[in-house]
C-alpha cells in the first residue's frame, strides 16, 4: 500500500469517527433539550376543619411523604402554609428527617395567623377556609399582599436561615409574584391545571402543563415580550390527562378531576393510567421538554394518598434510573427554565395512546402566544380548542381585591370546545369537504403523524378515508394547514358549528374578509387569517368557515 492510499485511508476513518461522535453529541443534545421533568411537590395545612382529628392525620401525612420520598432518595418539594411553617413540630420534622435534597418553599393559600401577623382582620370562619377571596392574595389589597409577603419571608429566614426559592398556590397574582421575585429572589412558581369550577374557581384558556412567563398585568397569561414578562417560570400543576380532562363536565359550569393525583380512582390512582399518562409523558414528541407534578396536599391524609403514591414512586424510580425522566425540586427546574429560555418556549403534548381503548388521540400545542388542540375520536376529528394569549390583557384582581368565593381567569378564545358545546351536542373546529354546489361533508382524519421539524415547529400528518393528507403545521405565531390530495383539487375548508344554546357565548363582532374583530370579558383582539379567508355562516348551518387560497390556509396567532 503506498503512502497516498495509506494517508487517504487514515483521513477516510478520521472523518467517520468525527461523523460518529458529531451525531452521538446530537442526539445527546436534543434529549438534553427535552427533558422529561417531574417534581414531587407536596404542599403542607396546618389544619383543616372538614376533618376530624386534622391536625394530627395531616402531620402523619407528611411524615409518610418524607418517608416515602427518602425510601426512593427522590429529590422533593415540601411548600409550608403559614400556619404549618410556624408550627414547632413540622420545623423539627423538616430539620431532622427531610433529605439535603429536598426543598422547602412557600404554599400560598392565606391563613388566620398569616393574617393576624400582617397586622390585618382576618374574615374566615375558621383559621383556614378555601374561600377564594379569603385564601388567595387577590381579594387583599395591593399593600396587603405586600405585608403578607413580608411577614412570610421574614418568619421563613428566622427560621431556615434563608428565603425560599419556590412558591406555589392555585393561583398567585402577578402583584404578588413580582413583589416576591424583586425583593425576595424568587426562582419558581407553581400554580394549578386548568379547571371550570372547581373548588370555587375557574382557570381556562391558559397555557396547557409544562410552565411559562407571566405577564405582569395577569399571571395567568403568558407574556409576549420582555417589558410585560415576570421572569419567573410558573409550572402548572396536577398532571392534567391530557386526553379526558378538558371534556370532563363539558358543557357544564363544573370539571371532574382527571389528574395525576394519587387520590383519584380514574386517575393517579391507578397503575394503568399512569403508565398511560407517563408514555404520554416520556415517549412522544414535546419540542422544548415536557413536564409533570407528582405529590399530594397532606389535607386528603395518608389513608386517601398512600395506596396511590406508593404505586407511581416505583414507576417514577424506574423511569429515572432508565435516564428517561428527571426527578427534581421546583427550584431546579425553575432555574433550568431560566438558563434555557429568555421568553416563554413552544411545548407539545402528545397523546397517541387511548388508556380507554376507544381509539382517541390528542395533541396539544403551548407558545407564548396561544395553545391549541387537535382532537380525534372514534366519530370525527377536530381542532378542540385555540386560545390567544395578550399579556396586555389586565386580570381583573390586578388592581382592585375580588369578593365572594368564586374567581375567574381566562385567556382569548378562538375555538373553546369546552364552553361553547352542550353535554349532548359537542363542537369543534372541524374540516369539511364542499362541492361546486357548497354541500359539505364532514371529513373524518385517522392516523396522525407527529414529527418536530424544529425545536418550535410542530407537525402533524393525518389522512382521510380517500387518502387526502391533511398537514397541521404549528409555529409559534401562527398555525399552517394544508391538504396533499391524491387525486383532482379538493375543496375544503374548517367550519365551526356551535348549539343554538351556546350561540351568545361566542366573542364574534364583526367578520371582515380575513379578519374577526372579537371581544372578550371586556377586552378587545382580532382573529385573522394571513392566507386564506373568513366565510359568516347563518349560525344555524355554520358560525364561520376558514376557506383556504390554493390549498393552504394560515391562521395568525400573535394577536
Amino acid at each position: 500500500m503506498n503512502l497516498k492510499v495509506t494517508v487517504l485511508l487514515l483521513l477516510s476513518i478520521l472523518m467517520f469517527s468525527v461523523d460518529s461522535i458529531t451525531a452521538k453529541e446530537t442526539a445527546s443534545n436534543k434529549k438534553e433539550k427535552s427533558p422529561r421533568i417531574i417534581n414531587i411537590v407536596n404542599f403542607i395545612r396546618q389544619t383543616d376543619y372538614r376533618l376530624e382529628n386534622s391536625d394530627a392525620l395531616m402531620f402523619e401525612t407528611v411524615e409518610k411523604q418524607i418517608d416515602l420520598v427518602n425510601r426512593y432518595d427522590f429529590p422533593a418539594t415540601f411548600l409550608f402554609q403559614y400556619d404549618a411553617l410556624i408550627n414547632p413540630e413540622y420545623q423539627k420534622l423538616m430539620k431532622t428527617k427531610l433529605s439535603s435534597k429536598c426543598e422547602l418553599g412557600a404554599w400560598w393559600e392565606i391563613t388566620q395567623p398569616h393574617v393576624e401577623a400582617a397586622g390585618l382582620k382576618w374574615r374566615g370562619e375558621h383559621s383556614w377556609v378555601s374561600t377564594a377571596n379569603i385564601a388567595f392574595t387577590p381579594g387583599y389589597t395591593l399593600a396587603e399582599r405586600e405585608k403578607l409577603v413580608d411577614v412570610y419571608m421574614a418568619k421563613f429566614k428566622e427560621i431556615y436561615g434563608k428565603y425560599p426559592k419556590s412558591v406555589g398556590s392555585w393561583y398567585v397574582d402577578s402583584h404578588t409574584l413580582e413583589y416576591m421575585y424583586k425583593k425576595y429572589g424568587i426562582v419558581a412558581s407553581c400554580n394549578c391545571k386548568d379547571q371550570v369550577g372547581t373548588d370555587g374557581y375557574t382557570l381556562w384558556g391558559g397555557y396547557w402543563n409544562q410552565a411559562y412567563y407571566p405577564s405582569k398585568l395577569n399571571a395567568y397569561m403568558p407574556a409576549q415580550t420582555d417589558d410585560f414578562q415576570i421572569p419567573v417560570p410558573v409550572f402548572r400543576m396536577l398532571g392534567s390527562d391530557p386526553m379526558y380532562q378538558y371534556d370532563a363536565g363539558i358543557g357544564t359550569n363544573h370539571q371532574g378531576v382527571i389528574t395525576l393525583e394519587p387520590v383519584y380512582k380514574d386517575g393517579g390512582g391507578d397503575k394503568k393510567w399512569v403508565e398511560y399518562f407517563m408514555e404520554s409523558i416520556v415517549d412522544e414528541p414535546c419540542l422544548a421538554f415536557n413536564y409533570a407534578q407528582a405529590g399530594q396536599e397532606n389535607s386528603f391524609t395518608w389513608s386517601g394518598m398512600g395506596k396511590g403514591l406508593e404505586l407511581q414512586f416505583p414507576i417514577f424510580d424506574s423511569l429515572s434510573k432508565a435516564g428517561k425522566i428527571k426527578v427534581e425540586t421546583l427550584e431546579e427546574s425553575g432555574r433550568w427554565f431560566k438558563e434555557q429560555f429568555p421568553k416563554t418556549p413552544a411545548t407539545a403534548i402528545t397523546t397517541l395512546v387511548d388508556v380507554r381503548k376507544e381509539g382517541n388521540k390528542s395533541v396539544w400545542y403551548n407558545s407564548r402566544f396561544y395553545r391549541s388542540n387537535l382532537y380525534w375520536e372514534k366519530d370525527g376529528f377536530c381542532f378542540r380548542d385555540i386560545h390567544l394569549f395578550d399579556e396586555k390583557m389586565k386580570s381583573e384582581y390586578l388592581d382592585t381585591p375580588g369578593t365572594g368565593g368564586q374567581f375567574f381567569y381566562y385567556t382569548l378564545p378562538v375555538i373553546d370546545r369546552f364552553y361553547w358545546s352542550t353535554p349532548e351536542d359537542k363542537t369543534g373546529l372541524r374540516v369539511v369537504g364542499l362541492d361546486k354546489n357548497g354541500n359539505k361533508t364532514d371529513v373524518v382524519l385517522t392516523d396522525p403523524v407527529v414529527s418536530e421539524p424544529s425545536n418550535s415547529v410542530l407537525k402533524v400528518e393525518s389522512k382521510d378515508k380517500s387518502g387526502n393528507t391533511f398537514i397541521f403545521t404549528f409555529y409559534e405565531d401562527k398555525i399552517d394547514v394544508s391538504c396533499k390530495a391524491t387525486g383532482k383539487k379538493l375543496d375544503w375548508a374548517l367550519e365551526l358549528k356551535v348549539p343554538q344554546e351556546r350561540i351568545g357565548q361566542l366573542p364574534f363582532k364583526n367578520f371582515g374578509k380575513s379578519s374577526i374583530q372579537s371581544e372578550f370579558r371586556g377586552f378587545n383582539y382580532t382573529i385573522t387569517c394571513k392566507k386564506g379567508n373568513i366565510v359568516k355562516g347563518n349560525n344555524t348551518d355554520y358560525v364561520l368557515r376558514f376557506v383556504p387560497s390554493g390549498n393552504g390556509l394560515v391562521i395568525n396567532c400573535a394577536n
